[in-house]
């Protein structure tokens, strides 16, 4: 198993820094050979090239397969010598992610004590692994790799050289070329390679979602393949893949109730227009309107069990409760730190049993189907919408209408022809620093409308707010009713 990593001086960025002080970065000197034991095998670091120009560093596993199975028990397999004939030497997987963690972890850290300044320096860097299991073929490794700065050349691996006939290999050559920090460089492959072969070699246990946060929390926050990164490095274990995903919505936005701000707090007090007329009587805030509109359609729609996605801190969710005609009402974000405040909030400690019965506050992702959310005759996503890359909305819209399909779905989502009305909000701005994207009517009413005819529901769009004559209303509103009910 083999892994190289290159950089040049080239013509140079004129600031005299030789290729060979890679070696400070990596804690390996140069000149010396560096082995390692862990327990696939045995880890060897040298420098076949080691020069002012030019550096060369490769990390060479030699994998015992006989100690992998040693003492692990019986395994099911493809045939009686599975556990001993198999590409696990050969082909770069977890067993290399838990390579270069045990010989590169301090400079996956991004410390060198020796030399400080190097940490943040953009290298050239040349990264070769000639055998990656690239279960998605060639085009998801240009998918996980090229938003990260990478060069990316896969090329697909002949089963046979000799019989072109019988096709290409489950494997790649994978060469990547990219001006990056070494220490974001070895995450990406430490975290990808498994992703990519999306098999773990060992037990995957809690503290795998630990070291994928620790490795990716620089980058997997605003990756747009970040389910699935998450979903295979954690071998598809639901528990560990929701924890994983809650803690990288804390990373990725740190105030959970601001889900439910359409746009920053000194604006949105102000509710729907740039400011009032002294004397005037004080307008309902925006987001007591946009409340008062989800909440009218839920009683419209005769809802017993309703589920709020993206409940944020819970306070639409005590609106909920206050309606007679509610009888069960689910809250569902994927953050625990929001779900914990909104129990606080809720006072759920203090409620009575049957009142309790009522509530629950459910850990979950939209964009991750949950069986446990399905048959609701409401499903509200208030303000959710926009906080997701738009490369990630077919998987919300499989996992609400696809999987769960309730049968009424509400959603809002802030106007993005409005903005122009708040003064404070610079031209060409999101309203909030977490939004993706921002619809235009038209935009909305499309995407309402595809999903609508795909998933077998009728749609309605409602304006939220006063609707200006212009530009129309702040906030905007479909409700999505099921055909089949």
């Amino acid at each position: 198993m083999f892994l190289s990593i290159s950089t040049s001086t080239g013509d140079g960025d004129g600031d005299g820094v030789p290729a060979s002080d890679l070696g400070f970065l990596l804690h390996k000197h140069p000149a010396r050979v560096h082995t390692a034991t862990v327990t696939a095998g045995t880890v060897t670091v040298v420098y076949p090239i080691a020069t002012p120009q030019e550096c060369t560093v490769a990390l060479v596993l030699e994998v015992d397969p006989v100690a992998l199975v040693r003492g692990v028990g019986r395994r099911p397999e493809s045939f009686a010598l599975g556990q001993y004939v198999n590409d696990r030497p050969y082909a770069a997987s977890s067993l290399l992610a838990v390579a270069m963690g045990a010989v590169f972890r301090t400079a996956m850290a991004g410390r060198c004590t020796a030399r400080p300044e190097l940490v943040d320096r953009r290298w050239p860097l040349a990264v070769h692994v000639p055998a990656v299991p690239a279960r998605g073929g060639a085009a998801l490794v240009e998918r996980l790799f090229r938003p990260l700065g990478w060069d990316v050349d896969a090329r697909p691996v002949p089963l046979d050289a000799t019989r072109p006939d019988w096709g290409d290999s489950r494997y790649v050559d994978l060469r990547l070329r990219g001006d990056l920090r070494l220490a974001d460089a070895l995450t990406h492959l430490y975290v990808l390679l498994p992703v990519l072969d999306d098999a773990k070699h060992y037990w995957v246990g809690a503290d795998e979602v630990d070291k994928l946060l620790r490795a990716g929390a620089a980058w997997l926050p605003g990756h747009p393949e970040q389910d699935l990164i998450t979903r295979r490095y954690l071998a598809h274990r639901r528990e560990l893949v929701l924890s994983a995903i809650g803690r990288l919505a804390e990373v990725d936005d740190a105030v959970p109730e601001a889900l439910d701000n359409a746009v920053p707090p000194d604006v949105d007090e102000a509710p729907d227009g740039p400011g009032e007329t002294p004397g005037e009587t004080p307008k309902v805030p925006l987001v007591l309107r946009r409340h008062a509109a989800v909440l009218a359609e839920v009683r419209a729609a005769g809802a017993g069990r309703v589920v709020d996605w993206g409940c944020g801190e819970g306070a639409l969710v005590r609106g909920l409760l206050a309606l007679p005609e509610v009888t069960e009402v689910t809250g569902v974000d994927v953050s625990a730190r929001a779900l914990e405040i909104a129990a606080r909030r809720l006072r759920l400690d203090r409620m009575s049993e049957r009142a309790r019965e009522r509530v629950r506050l459910v850990q979950s992702s939209l964009t991750y189907t949950d069986a446990r959310l399905a048959g609701r005759d409401v499903a509200v996503l208030m303000e959710v919408v926009e906080h997701l890359d738009p490369e990630r909305l077919p998987a919300l819209e499989q996992a609400v209408f696809g999987a769960a399909r309730p049968a009424t779905v509400i959603v809002t989502t802030p106007n993005a022809e409005h903005n122009v009305r708040y003064e404070t909000l610079a031209a060409g701005t999101l309203r909030h620093p977490d939004h993706r994207f921002e619809w235009t009517r038209a935009e909305f009413a499309a995407w309402a409308d595809r999903v609508a005819d795909r998933y077998g529901y009728g749609v309605r769009t409602e304006p939220v707010g006063d609707d200006d004559p212009e530009v129309g209303p702040p906030t905007q509103l479909a409700v999505l009713t099921r055909r089949d009910r």
